[in-house]
């Protein structure tokens, strides 16, 4: 997902504007485009080895890293859980996303907290959207406490400004380069019609793709043809948006008055409707808004009654997180749910607005974690780790890449080692069972899944990194200067009457 912590702080300005002339103005354009790609070369975007600091000291880690750290290693189980579903074949696909004795199945994947690592790509998604609410509002909450209007209304401008182009330039990139590929070189793909040329395949993603942007359609738009795993994208942007109007409403509100808003947007959101994902990203919000105040020491009196306790308490959020977080997802219904073992008395909690319920548990689940987390110093520190930062600076890009090196080599790759799909006897009989191996291993660890993965992981990481030079990184940096560029120099020193 994106690493929307960068964003959250505002750029330095320029004196760049547009009101030049025509040709001035386009020569402007060329060149400040070409500054955001400076230091992008070849050799740096496809360097297989991940940038060294500029600095001779080791760069120290800011006090928010834990969550790069955290949304990294979310995205390392997206990853994780789409390959144990698309090798296994459905009968072990009920046991991976159900718990453990559901139907008489008895897996050790399938078992409480350990299924995480299993079946946990439903639970970072989650994960994802709370920490895109934390991070999002941090400047802006700042800002209202310091009762610092005209900032807030320029800081809230200019992240709404370049939201859009954050998200969808990686993406618009990614599935244009990823749909030539196939076309060009004839690639079957599972479950993607081939097109008669490469102009319909070229107009069929254009028109797939402007209606994928556009989040304010009255019907339902289809996932993407080419990369389905995005379908969280516009969710993030819907959002986002929720969490910068929801900010300038309650910029004037007072400490406590905002508090119970923003909590009663959460009850709104999960209770009231079926609104979870925005309950996700405005809880983000609430946290946030409770941590600043907490490091100021200003945080409502009734916190206080809880602060000998703490101790306790953290570990506990953690250990319900955890456990929340392995919701079975084979069904939406909640009568089907009441069939895991484990899960029927949870059941009854589910709200009567939440259609899906594992959203439910898993908004419950994600919340807790991202609370815990900075209050348990082994798990930060975890997340803190050279690894986990790693996978947090790329976690976007390997969000965007590892659907279709999955639909690609993965499939290839199953099919060489003997894994069965009818639809591979079809369209690539020469690499059925090709290298046969064992399944012998449990559940998710068998021999002829794990191996195909020392192809796997090492490719999908290096196109993660190619993909963050090559687009995620200037779609941070294009925005900024484009914001520069189209809006004067001098702030406003105060806002409208």
């Amino acid at each position: 997902m994106p690493g929307d912590l960068e964003g959250s702080i505002e750029p330095k300005r320029d004196d760049d504007l547009l009101g030049l002339g025509p040709i001035s103005a386009i020569m402007t354009v060329a060149t400040s485009l070409l500054a955001s790609l400076r230091g992008i070369s070849f050799t740096r975007i496809f360097s297989p080895w991940p940038p060294k600091s500029t600095s001779a000291q080791p760069e120290k880690l800011r006090p928010t890293a834990y969550l790069d750290g955290l949304r990294g290693f979310a995205a390392f189980l997206v990853y994780w859980h789409h390959h144990e579903l698309w090798a296994h074949v459905p009968v072990q696909l009920v046991a991976l996303e159900s718990s453990f004795g559901f139907e008489g199945l008895h897996y050790f994947a399938a078992l409480p907290f350990v299924r995480n690592f299993f079946h946990g790509g439903h639970f970072a998604v989650a994960v994802f959207f709370v920490i895109s609410g934390y991070v999002l509002s941090a400047k802006p909450i700042s800002l209202i406490h310091a009762g610092d209007q005209a900032k807030l209304a320029e800081n809230l401008g200019s992240a709404l400004f370049r939201r859009w182009l954050r998200l969808y330039i990686p993406i618009i990139c990614t599935t244009f380069i990823y749909m030539t590929i196939v076309h060009a070189f004839g690639i079957w793909v599972d479950g993607l019609k081939p097109k008669a040329n490469y102009f319909q395949a070229a107009w069929d993603w254009y028109a797939e793709i402007k209606n994928f942007s556009f989040i304010f359609h009255t019907g339902k738009v289809g996932w993407l043809s080419y990369n389905f795993h995005l379908w969280s994208i516009p969710t993030e942007f819907k959002g986002s948006i929720v969490i910068y109007t929801s900010l300038l409403a309650f910029s004037r509100c007072t400490k406590n008055a905002r508090l119970w808003c923003e909590a009663g947007l959460v009850f709104y959101f999960l209770y009231i409707v079926d609104g979870w994902f925005c309950a996700l990203f405005a809880s983000g919000m609430l946290l946030n808004d409770l941590e600043q105040l907490a490091a100021k020491d200003e945080l409502p009196a009734f916190f206080d009654r809880f602060r000998p306790y703490k101790k306790a308490i953290f570990p506990a959020m953690l250990a319900i997180a955890i456990f929340l977080g392995g919701c079975p997802a084979h069904q939406a219904d909640v009568y089907e749910l009441r069939k895991n073992p484990g899960w029927y008395l949870l059941s009854f909690l589910k709200p009567q607005a939440v259609f899906d319920v594992k959203w439910f548990f898993l908004f419950w689940a994600s919340v807790l974690l991202v609370a815990s987390t900075p209050h348990i110093s082994w798990l930060k520190r975890f997340f803190e780790t050279r690894f986990c930062q790693y996978l947090g600076r790329i976690s976007f890009s390997l969000y965007l890449v590892h659907g279709p090196v999955l639909w690609t080599v993965g499939d290839r790759l199953y099919a060489a080692v003997g894994w069965p799909k009818d639809s591979r006897f079809l369209n690539i009989p020469q690499w059925v069972n090709a290298f046969p191996l064992p399944k012998t291993g449990p559940l998710g660890l068998e021999i002829a899944f794990l191996v195909p993965h020392l192809i796997l992981l090492p490719l999908t990481l290096y196109l993660a990194e190619v993909v963050t030079r090559a687009f995620d990184e200037p779609s941070v940096r294009f925005p900024q200067w484009l914001y520069r560029t189209a809006t004067p120099s001098s702030r406003p020193v105060r806002l409208p009457a």
